[in-house]
């Protein structure tokens, strides 16, 4: 697998010329009593150090390359939350964090009861696509989060950018990085409470989130257990084999900030090519070298919106990675899991993340 080899090689040819500098420079700086000759080469090694010392180059739509997200850092906290409501099992609240200066908002679940030594387990649940302007933060998803907060997970389903009262542009999972952004924010901001486990916080994602669920986990090494539902494009290659067939989605209008975005990209760096020096460094898959982590995909057979070829052939890729995975199949449910096939994906995703 593809792991910037290329940038490796680069680095190690950078630190042997730099030792070998080093080492000339010092004979000649202890073999000489001339002061004027230990100050010129002084001189030149640092000059030497700073040209060879490897910087990164910014370019056009970086932040939607792994190594970016791989490499940058993700700081945020919980803002004050805001109670919602109530049962036997959890509490609900309005909660908020800061994503790169962006106010991200979302709803928050804490279990009831005696906290867990450590703190709770928790989950990133991630929405699939509605059309921004339609999303409703105390609507949309919330029973998909209802079961996995009865079984003792908070559950902190974050309005991705640009939707409800999220600040932001909603540019799109496929071709932009905010969204995981979003989403390793949000986990650092569950790292920093009192009452989740740090070291427990897993990604639940649907459809749309498929893709931000799966770039997440490969971004960061923090993350080791996410779970997909109906997920789609992976290798960025499937999506131009199985294409995706929503009929709720609403291209964006001419004068949007997403299709000014969009139009700019397609002008810089033109449609998807594995062969592009950019586009490789786009898919997730091209960077699973020496990742590890646990990832569950439930998709149904008849999913008539993202075919479940898209969930077989990312299996298939991992099979040759140290990643664990199982991807469940289900004969009925269609592009949301609904009936039986809901209560037993919703019941096994619950128990592997509540799993230690």
């Amino acid at each position: 697998m593809l792991k910037n080899s290329r940038g490796v090689v680069e680095i190690v040819i950078l630190v042997i010329v730099l030792i070998a500098t080093v080492a000339l420079a010092t004979y000649f700086y202890l073999d000489s009593e001339n002061k004027d000759v230990k100050e010129e080469v002084i001189t030149k090694v640092q000059e030497v150090i700073q040209v060879t010392s490897p910087t990164p180059t910014p370019f056009p739509f970086q932040d939607m390359t792994i190594p970016y997200l791989q490499n940058r850092e993700y700081e945020s906290e919980l803002g004050e939350l805001e109670k919602v409501s109530e049962n036997a099992s959890y509490t609900k609240y309005l909660a908020s964090f800061d994503s790169d200066g962006l106010q991200v908002n979302g709803t928050l679940t804490i279990p009831k009861g005696d906290q867990p030594q450590g703190g709770w387990p928790a989950v990133v649940f991630l929405h699939g696509y509605i059309p921004p302007q339609d999303y409703e933060t105390l609507v949309n998803y919330a029973s998909y989060v209802d079961p996995l907060a009865k079984e003792g997970l908070v559950v902190f389903k974050i309005d991705l950018r640009g939707h409800a009262d999220s600040e932001g542009v909603a540019f799109g999972a496929y071709f932009s990085g905010d969204y995981i952004v979003d989403v390793l924010n949000a986990h650092a901001a569950l790292q920093n409470t009192e009452f989740v486990n740090p070291g427990r916080i897993g990604l639940w994602g649907h459809s749309m989130a498929g893709n931000v669920v799966f770039r997440s986990l490969i971004a960061s090494d923090e993350i080791d257990k996410a779970v997909i539902w109906a997920g789609a494009v992976y290798s960025y290659e499937d999506f131009d084999e199985f294409s995706i067939s929503d009929s709720s989605y609403q291209p964006p209008t001419q004068e949007s900030e997403r299709r000014k975005r969009r139009v700019e990209l397609a002008e810089t760096w033109g449609a998807f090519d594995s062969e592009s020096e950019f586009w490789v460094q786009v898919p997730a898959t091209n960077y699973l070298e020496g990742v590890e982590g646990d990832l569950r995909i439930h998709h149904a057979v008849n999913d008539n919106v993202v075919s479940i070829d898209y969930s077989r052939n990312l299996d298939r890729i991992l099979d040759d990675t140290q990643i664990n995975h199982q991807v469940y199949q289900y004969t009925s449910g269609g592009h949301n899991l609904t009936g039986t096939s809901f209560s037993q994906a919703m019941q096994r995703s619950a128990d592997f993340l509540n799993t230690p």
